[in-house]
């Protein structure tokens, strides 16, 4: 009988230590996460996608399709939370405060860098609460007007501000946004201060806004205005990128309309808490950029407006150490009142 209790209490002993073990290895750092079996379960429950904005945004025209190709590569479910407010803030400072292990990853635009800048406290830092998983694409803003308006050229836009500028008004997304910040330094330049900047949640609702003839001028990314250039129920009259948009050659960039110094685009980019094991990063970065080099998703990403750059977590974030400083100083300069 002494033998069978001492049998059992070892056997006890070893079920404890087996059970402790394996719930370390659940919290364990990044190395029990090498382990082949380990990595290879993930994701083994859904994975969610934030996008820090209203649908329809450039951020979640690039998301929707980076969901359906992980989860037709990698697995599992991925699915797409929308969750705008406060400038992309609550959304952003939600996946900061998240679990860091791989199943809430924000999808954001350059609001990430231009938010510093523009708010006098955030609920995120972006260089302490974040790691990089990718660089998606990039797209130019794009000043755009109703064919009836019946003008062609930006500075035919600045001479009929001018004339009215009680009855002419600018729709763009959110005040952290390139577009409104190019709206701002636009009519700083221009000699513009009554001109009203109409501010909506997203890029799609300042679009329809457009469309349905609220306001005379949208400026937002062109990823999201590109099938109506198209299909000529509005019309360009500049982008904001360094060169002319490939499908858009009578497109002047703003430079070329005749406005020096005018070059912001927005970039859409894959993150995750920080603290997120380094496998798991590196195994969404991998997957990411096997998607984004593509033919068909290239070729579809091409297609709605955006330029795919397939950049690492590490070249993203160089990207943001960049603009967070610039943005800073257009904020100054265009005497925007900080949030």
């Amino acid at each position: 009988m002494a033998k069978l209790r001492a049998f059992n209490i070892a056997a006890s002993r070893r079920r404890v230590i087996k059970n402790a073990a394996v719930f370390i290895a659940g919290i364990a750092a990044p190395a029990i996460l090498r382990s082949g079996p380990a990595l290879a379960a993930y994701p083994d429950r859904p994975v969610r996608l934030v996008v820090p904005n209203s649908p329809g945004g450039i951020s979640d025209i690039v998301a929707r399709l980076l969901v359906v190709s992980l989860q037709q590569t990698m697995g599992g479910s991925f699915s797409i939370e929308n969750k705008g407010g406060a400038g992309g803030n609550i959304g952003m400072g939600s996946v900061a405060r998240s679990e860091p292990d791989g199943y809430t990853l924000l999808i954001t635009t350059s609001a990430f860098a231009v938010n510093p800048g523009l708010y006098n406290s955030l609920p995120f830092d972006p260089f302490k609460d974040f790691v990089a998983i990718a660089e998606l694409t990039t797209s130019p803003n794009v000043f755009a007007v109703k064919p009836e308006l019946g003008i062609k050229t930006m500075k035919e836009l600045v001479a009929l501000a001018k004339a009215k500028p009680d009855k002419f008004n600018i729709s763009t997304p959110p005040v952290s946004t390139t577009p409104y910040l190019a709206a701002e330094l636009f009519k700083l330049r221009e000699g513009l201060p009554k001109v009203a900047t109409v501010v909506f949640a997203g890029g799609g609702e300042a679009l329809r806004a457009l469309l349905t003839g609220n306001v005379q001028l949208s400026l937002g990314a062109l990823g999201t205005a590109h099938s109506h250039i198209g299909a000529g129920t509005i019309t360009a009259l500049a982008t904001t990128g360094t060169t002319r948009w490939h499908d858009l050659p009578s497109v002047p960039t703003m430079a070329e309309a005749g406005f020096s110094d005018f070059v912001m685009e927005n970039y859409v980019g894959l993150m995750a808490p920080a603290n997120t094991p380094p496998d798991v990063v590196a195994r969404l970065e991998k997957e990411t950029l096997a998607i984004l080099n593509t033919p068909h998703v290239r070729a579809k990403l091409v297609q709605s407006g955006f330029q795919v750059e397939a950049k690492s977590g590490k070249d993203h974030m160089a990207r943001v150490a960049k603009e967070v400083p610039m943005y800073s100083r257009i904020v100054t300069q265009a005497a925007i009142k900080k949030l």
